[in-house]
This record gives C-alpha cells, sequence and structure tokens, in this order.
C-alpha cells in the first residue's frame, strides 16, 4: 500500500457557502471587495399581501371567463317517468335500485333530476320498469321482442 506523504487532509474545515444579506452595507461591502452578487426582488416583499392581488383578481377573472359549463343534468320529464313506473309496479327505490345494482341514492338524483345522465344506469332503468327513458318518446312502455 503506498502512502502519498505531501497529501494534507483538513478535518473541520467549513465549505464556503454563500451569504445571504438582507442590508444594503453588507451588499455594498462585497461589491467593494470584488465578490460575485447576485440579486433577487421578491414578488410581495414586505407588502400588505391582503392588497397585493390585483394581478391575481385579473386572473381569477380571466378563469371565470373561460370556465367550461357544468354537464347537462337530466330531464325532469325522465325523473317523472322514473317514478311513475316505479310506483305502477309498486316499487321501492331501494328495490330499483337493487335490481339494477346501484345505490339508492343514485336512483334519487335520477328521480329529482339532479342526476348527470349515463346511458349504461338509464339502460338499465328501462329495461328493470320496462319504460323508455331515452329519446322523444320517454315514460312510454317497452314493447317486448318483435315476433316475426
Amino acid at each position: 500500500m503506498e502512502t502519498d506523504w505531501d497529501s494534507k487532509t483538513v478535518i473541520g474545515h467549513r465549505v464556503r457557502t454563500p451569504k445571504v444579506t438582507k442590508g444594503t452595507a453588507d451588499l455594498n461591502a462585497a461589491r467593494r471587495s470584488g465578490a460575485v452578487v447576485a440579486t433577487d426582488k421578491k414578488i410581495t416583499a414586505g407588502a400588505n399581501k391582503a392588497h397585493v392581488g390585483t394581478d391575481h383578481q385579473r386572473i381569477a377573472k380571466l378563469d371565470r371567463e373561460n370556465e367550461v359549463a357544468p354537464p347537462p343534468k337530466i330531464a325532469p320529464s325522465v325523473g317523472k317517468a322514473i317514478q311513475t313506473a316505479r310506483q305502477e309496479k309498486q316499487l321501492s327505490q331501494k328495490d330499483v335500485a337493487a335490481k339494477i345494482n346501484e345505490k339508492q341514492s343514485v336512483l334519487q338524483d335520477y328521480e329529482s333530476g339532479k342526476a348527470i345522465p349515463n346511458p349504461q344506469i338509464l339502460g338499465k332503468l328501462e329495461r328493470a320498469l320496462g319504460v323508455k327513458l331515452r329519446g322523444s318518446d320517454i315514460g312510454k312502455k317497452l314493447e317486448g321482442p318483435k315476433k316475426a
């Protein structure tokens, strides 16, 4: 094993880290000594943050103008058709929900007109209740398979 006797190891020596200063006196002293000086200006430095939001307000206003409209809710006529068909078959919301394998709250939303229409759920409801819920003749009874 060969050892280099000329190298030196310094223990406990601090590495020079960049100094952050807030005062102008330290900044000017660093400039005079020829040190590398970088300055960053904070956007809201020392300002009352409650009154600085003019840019944020303008951006929020632009966002509101570009907002996408919420998806359309189910038509009230569909909700009424579901409710009347369910009552004609003397089924509760819970029974129909179990039949179509959905939660009772989903059925409540459809009947009250708060739900966003889902073609799969509407298809299940049509088969379970025997009533047309999509297209032009909503509420009309479904006929069985055509016989030739």
